[in-house]
């Protein structure tokens, strides 16, 4: 997909379509795993059916759903018949081809639309985008061979990560560059794709704010949250982030003002650094590091710490339904469970108060989100 490809391209003929999508219609997601998985348990519980369209056979979330498609993203039979038997499509990750996106938004809602699907796609767009509307980021340049890997290490300086544009995540499809040893790794990871040189800067922690917006234009933001990784991965996220009041008001707010410029519907997490106070890598004391619009990892607190969760608010979103109170009943920490993290599923289970989370994926691969849980406790008041 070229950079130029306006968001305009996926028109659709689904404006006669009813705004809001009542209890008892269907909710087409597109992409199988976990997030599918809970947005379809969510769904069910607010009396909505779910399909889902996956390649994979036996994904985590067509085990929960009402039916499920298996078939290509590219399979133009598959996906007529999937937006003939949907009300209004979604999608569980942002990694779907345009091609797709057109076809099914010609005769069905798809939301959040192909502009905040265009923009997160591509990390180089999502900066762009970013700094287009006023929102600071790391120092970047993109680069697309070992040439233009030099000349950007230069201006940019040692140590900076590469990373691939597009797709990656939990720390694949990037490389941390601090000495000219580092270089020839790098550009294996490239490969023959384009990719973007960051500046690595020197953060007090990463934080993420879940952003909800209706097709009203209505908003509501979850508290920012505090996220640790190892080894690339999310371990486990504090809520609330350990960040002052108004840091608090800040982080949020950004996260409303980037939803808005996409016209989200739906939901929108919002990953950003705090920076040290007078920090010399970064012009403020949050810069945005990453967009996803859709639920994500950062928000599972939510189903047990909150009275609306972030599956329940994407779902009520998504279908046009009046959004939820995002008002958190109790603080919490979330940890992932990691490959074999899974087999202490039985302790997990027996521990007095920890709510445990499982995926239903077959196979613990080292790297692999097989569930999470989450442990509450009394909300304290700042």
């Amino acid at each position: 997909m070229s950079d130029t490809d306006p968001a305009e391209t996926a028109e659709t003929d689904a404006d006669e379509t009813p705004a809001v999508i009542a209890p008892g219609g269907t909710i087409g997601i597109f992409g199988g795993g976990q997030l599918g998985r809970m947005t379809a348990l969510a769904a069910a519980e607010l009396g909505y059916r779910v399909h889902i369209y996956c390649p994979e056979a036996d994904c985590p979330a067509a085990q929960v759903a009402a039916a499920a498609t298996t078939a290509s993203y590219d399979d133009a039979g598959a996906l007529d018949a999937f937006a003939e038997a949907v009300d209004v499509v979604t999608f569980e990750f942002e990694n779907i081809p345009h091609d797709s996106v057109q076809r099914v938004a010609a005769t069905r809602p798809v939301r959040p639309g192909w502009r905040a699907l265009h923009v997160s796609q591509d990390r180089l767009r999502e900066k762009n985008f970013l700094r287009e509307i006023g929102v600071s980021t790391v120092d970047y340049q993109p680069v697309t061979d070992e040439d233009e890997l030099a000349s950007a290490l230069a201006r940019i300086g040692r140590p900076a990560l590469l990373k691939t544009r597009r797709l990656g995540y939990d720390g694949k499809g990037q490389a941390v560059v601090r000495t000219e040893a580092d270089v020839g790794d790098a550009v294996a990871v490239l490969g023959d794709q384009p990719g973007i040189v960051e500046a690595f800067v020197e953060y007090e922690r990463e934080i993420s704010v879940i952003a909800a917006r209706g097709i009203d234009g209505a908003g509501h933001t979850y508290v920012p949250v505090e996220n640790q990784h190892t080894n690339g991965i999310l371990d486990q996220t504090l809520a609330p982030a350990r960040i002052s009041p108004d840091l608090v008001m800040r982080a949020e707010a950004t996260a409303r003002h980037i939803a808005e410029h996409l016209d989200i519907v739906g939901l929108l997490a919002v990953e950003m650094f705090v920076m040290p106070s007078g920090g010399s890598r970064g012009p403020g004391p949050l810069l945005v590091n990453e967009l996803a619009p859709r639920p994500h990892n950062s928000g599972h607190w939510t189903i047990d710490a909150c009275a609306t969760s972030q599956f329940e608010q994407f779902v009520r979103a998504v279908t046009g339904l009046p959004l939820g109170t995002t008002e958190r009943h109790s603080d919490a920490v979330m940890k992932n469970l990691i490959g074999d993290d899974v087999k202490d599923w039985a302790a997990l289970a027996a521990e007095p108060g920890a709510r445990l989370h499982l995926y239903g994926k077959a196979e613990a691969r080292p790297g692999r989100k097989m569930g999470h849980v989450t442990r509450i406790s009394p909300r304290e008041e700042s």
